[in-house]
């Protein structure tokens, strides 16, 4: 059983307080461009995407990976040709979940002609136990698989949330007791709060965060360096959120481009290339693009082709982040 008490959640807090100050200085060496990539290991074949290191977990994903809410609400025809030609492109991270919708059984018959060579990730936006357990069951049924490669709390933001997650009763003995069973292989979550974050890597050894790394965020919201820094100490494989995020909807603003989309994405295609590289010109394994699929499918094309950005590039790209609206930010308290 996983417990965490009122006592120890204060004194965490603490703890992570003093950390986020001081991990503002050290966190300048996640930042330093040309990139530091020394912890991950990096594959790349001509024309082909790059595939790179998750953690500790001895796992290799393309740094491109396809969200499930590409294949939502389209034709099971179209699911299929989406997954043929992300799997044709060399894409091997699959990442879903419940609440995208009709996306896990859109991916279910799409993906099992592959499933076996391919990283299957899943969520549960569940925080208690048996809420996570009926949550696991039913995506292992609808992805048609025995078996997750990867399986997360979704989109953590509240302390409450990870008070109940950690304590009795909570998702957590769910994930643990899954993981005995085999139906799981790695744990990790999903946040859109630093300190929720924080607080989820102090109270468990997770295997990988999936988190927002967006240089507009990054630069003008203080949202991101402490929670790399802190996972990249623990040798925890990070996967990214939201790099082709270029602010909120202004008010009045037409979205029917793009109606998958609850922020106002990138749409240039050299933005949306530099915004990429951003996110992997740091420890990141793999991005996730929106789950607009004309987007999506704009990042697969230019995948081989991202270096990290040099010294030059990313004074530019901060210049321009630190004039614009961060959809995430933090204030050290």
């Amino acid at each position: 059983m996983i417990i965490i008490d009122s006592e120890y959640l204060t004194l965490n807090v603490m703890k992570r307080r003093d950390f986020i100050r001081t991990s503002v200085i050290s966190a300048s060496a996640i930042s330093l461009f040309p990139a530091d990539l020394s912890s991950i290991t990096r594959e790349k074949k001509p024309g082909s995407i790059e595939k790179r290191s998750l953690g500790k977990t001895g796992e290799k994903l393309s740094m491109i990976g396809f969200g499930g809410i590409v294949v939502m609400d389209v034709s099971q025809e179209e699911a299929s040709l989406q997954v043929r030609r992300a799997i044709d492109a060399g894409i091997n991270y699959f990442d879903v979940a419940p609440s995208y919708g009709d996306a896990e059984i859109k991916l279910g018959p799409a993906l099992e002609p592959y499933r076996k060579n391919v990283f299957l990730a899943c969520k549960t936006g569940e925080r208690k136990k048996e809420g996570a357990r009926k949550e696991l069951e039913q995506s292992l049924q609808n992805l048609r698989t025995d078996h997750f490669d990867l399986y997360q709390l979704h989109a953590v933001t509240s302390m409450d949330d990870v008070k109940t997650i950690l304590g009795p009763g909570g998702a957590m003995e769910t994930f643990t007791e899954a993981r005995k069973e085999g139906k799981v292989r790695f744990l990790g979550f999903s946040a859109h709060s630093v300190e929720a974050a924080m607080a989820l890597m102090d109270g468990f050894d997770f295997d990988t965060i999936l988190f927002p790394v967006n240089f507009v965020t990054w630069n003008a919201g203080n949202f991101g360096p402490q929670v790399l820094e802190r996972a990249r100490n623990k040798g925890m494989g990070i996967l990214a959120l939201k790099a082709m995020a270029k602010s909120p909807w202004p008010d009045g603003a037409d979205k029917s481009a793009y109606p998958k989309c609850w922020y106002q994405p990138l749409t240039d295609t050299d933005e949306i290339r530099t915004a990429l590289r951003f996110t992997l010109s740091h420890p990141v394994t793999a991005a996730i693009p929106p789950g607009q699929p004309v987007l999506f499918n704009k990042a697969v094309s230019m995948a081989d082709d991202l270096p990290p950005l040099s010294g030059e590039e990313e004074r530019s790209l901060k210049e321009k982040a630190l004039k614009g609206t961060p959809i995430f930010s933090y204030k050290a308290g």
